[in-house]
């Protein structure tokens, strides 16, 4: 399946047109820091290393080598990608898996090369300094690029072999020539081969090897045609559709690559067919496609005919002796001048087409204005959300937990907010989810850590929790990096509360026990938020040291109202539990003097909530938090 890469970053093509070590060098240094990158690539008897491309700071030379157990090596063995830091590289090489070679990298990244799915080499970069590490997205983004670094590998191979074709129909075509004398009928019949073989390795460059039918190049061409009579005519209309099946990765898992093979055949023959003479149908490779409508009345006529594309390929099919009923998600993209080649049309297809995905698979929907303005403000804010980690946008805010009985503050719920330099106060709902995407929200989750952390030396009464997403709680060193913050703060962690949710926990049961019990051993107590919601069952948790359960502010909101029997019982069930567990409960959202008195009457001792006053950006005692930094 695609990758979830910007398209405004730079146009890719280069790529997969020209196979170009310094060009993809040039390409890979805009997205990532690749101050020391390097191309591998496995000789042709398998046995050695090369490296076509190295530039690096610290070794001079990269020579040819035989194959043993480098990092490089690892990946092409496993055929996956490796995202590894010092730790992870002392621990392949504690195992006799792997083991870095040249000078000692602080952070390394590999991404395999793959043609015809084996893998034939590696793109990696490194880093020697604490102050570079690689992330997640990073990883993406090198993956991105050594897919079409995977397209040039191919598409070179398939011009290498027309190379070598020709030369060797001029030997042959020479041979012959040699035997004019003796026979007319042999000259005549050797350019008559030639010709039919010129024929064949033209119409291989083409078309895609798999369906037969027209290729990512072809396609170009016929776009680039369609453009022209376009800018020409101003009343001419076309349109390019993306289509990419829908779970195509479940068949190949599931019943092997060759029935996804024989299903890409099967939807390439149901696509042309659907299409007919309207337009041409291409394959892109993977299990996506392209189509070119040409010569449209309006763009009811492309939407038409994607309801038709996708309903021919909904029909049930046999593969490998199984039912399967395929579905695409289509992405249509109309002319409009604004476009200069094709390739940006395609971008904007793939784009429809993802957001096809996302609203539920199995439709079709059209590139406009909203979706390119949409996308243009996503890249803005993402490049926002980067310097705002370097500086100080991002702060923390502080909600009072009290007694219900006398409203005494007994601890603090910090809030994560940023202060965008143009849009003001944002909560966490107006930019988590692009963080989560870009990988940046983890820097941003730490920022605010090291804030609390600060704030917990400074100030002598109360205790502060945190909110720990699933991602962080998952990290294998979480308890670790989360004490050594504190430490180095000077604060004391029996004042530090974790929130995490009931998914966290029963996500790798050993490892949330592991993680809570290592905490607790240093003092940091866990509530378990949003309680209510989940599976809230005494069979797990019971398992776990948790010291709270915080009742989620949905149920103490229906505390007052139509559906006021059902939260007295929700409510009551969870004292119960609570009871039972020997821990105590806090409030969520409590709003009212009502539905204090309602949780206090429920046996409920402590809460949160606007009705004791609104989150704030300090707390008494403590200095300017702009003042630190992690």
């Amino acid at each position: 399946m695609r990758l979830g890469v910007p398209r405004a970053i730079r146009p890719v093509e280069p790529l997969y047109l020209k196979f170009g070590d310094a060009q993809i060098h040039e390409v890979v240094a805009e997205l990532l820091n690749a101050e020391n990158f390097y191309i591998a690539l496995v000789t042709e008897d398998g046995g050695h290393l090369e490296f076509p491309y190295f530039v690096d700071t610290a070794d001079r030379e990269k020579p040819r080598r035989p194959l043993g157990k480098g990092l490089t090596e690892y990946v092409i063995r496993t055929g996956r990608a490796l995202l590894a830091d010092r730790s992870r590289i002392n621990g392949l090489q504690a195992q006799g898996v792997a083991h870095s070679r040249g000078a000692l990298s602080h952070c390394w990244l590999g991404v395999p090369l793959f043609r015809d799915e084996a893998v034939v080499g590696v793109i990696a970069v490194q880093s020697y300094s604490p102050a570079i590490v690689f992330t997640a997205r990073d990883q993406e983004l090198l993956t991105f690029v050594a897919h079409h670094i995977d397209i040039g590998l191919t598409r070179k191979q398939a011009q290498d072999r027309l190379v070598t074709a020709h030369a060797e129909l001029e030997q042959r075509v020479s041979a012959r020539t040699q035997e004019l004398a003796r026979a007319n009928a042999d000259l005549l019949e050797q350019m008559g081969e030639r010709l039919r073989a010129e024929q064949q390795l033209t119409h291989a460059a083409r078309h895609d090897a798999l369906t037969g039918l027209p290729n990512r190049t072809q396609l170009l061409d016929r776009l680039a045609v369609a453009i022209a009579r376009a800018q020409q005519d101003p009343t001419r209309l076309f349109a390019v559709l993306f289509l990419d099946l829908d779970r195509f990765k479940l068949v190949n898992d599931s019943v092997g690559h060759s029935a996804g093979d024989e299903l890409l055949v099967e939807a390439g023959r149901r696509i042309v067919a659907a299409v007919g003479e309207a337009g041409m149908v291409s394959r892109l490779g993977g299990d996506e496609f392209a189509i070119l409508i040409d010569n449209l009345e309006g763009l009811h006529a492309a939407e038409s005919l994607s309801q038709g594309i996708l309903g021919a390929l909904g029909r049930a099919c046999w593969v490998a002796g199984r039912e399967v009923f395929p579905s695409a998600s289509l992405g249509i993209a109309l002319w409009h001048p604004r476009y200069r080649n094709g390739v940006e049309l395609l971008r904007d297809a793939d784009a429809a087409m993802y957001r096809a995905k996302a609203s539920g698979r199995d439709r079709c929907v059209v590139f406009d204005e909203a979706m390119r303005e949409q996308a243009v403000q996503i890249l803005d804010l993402e490049a926002d959300l980067r310097r705002a980690i370097n500086g100080t946008g991002f702060v923390a805010f502080y909600q009072p937990i009290v007694r219900l009985s006398d409203r005494a503050v007994v601890g603090h719920e910090a809030l994560l907010r940023w202060r965008h330099e143009r849009r003001g106060l944002l909560a966490p709902g107006e930019f988590i989810g692009l963080g989560e995407d870009s990988g940046l929200i983890e820097e941003v989750d730490w920022l605010m850590y090291a804030q609390v952390a600060k704030q917990l030396a400074f100030r002598s009464e109360g205790y502060i929790s945190i909110n720990v997403s699933p991602r962080h709680f998952r990290s294998a060193d979480f308890a670790d990096r989360m004490l050594r913050l504190v430490d180095s703060a000077g604060a004391d962690p029996r004042r530090l509360r974790i929130e995490i949710t009931e998914v966290a926990l029963l996500d790798d049961v050993p490892h949330a026990l592991r993680t809570l019990q290592q905490l607790r051993g240093r003092g940091v107590l866990a509530q378990l938020d949003d309680f209510g919601t989940g599976y809230s069952a005494l069979s797990y948790l019971h398992r776990f040291p948790i010291e709270c359960l915080k009742i989620d502010q949905s149920f103490v909101a229906g505390l007052i109202g139509e559906n006021r029997n059902e939260a007295i019982a929700v409510v009551r069930a969870i004292q119960a539990l609570a009871g039972t567990l020997g821990i105590h409960t806090i409030g969520e959202g409590i709003e009212t003097d009502e539905q204090r008195s309602a949780l206090r009457e429920l046996g409920c001792a402590q809460g949160q909530g606007y009705l004791f006053g609104r989150p704030a950006e300090t707390m008494l005692l403590a200095p300017a938090l702009s003042e630190f930094s992690l």
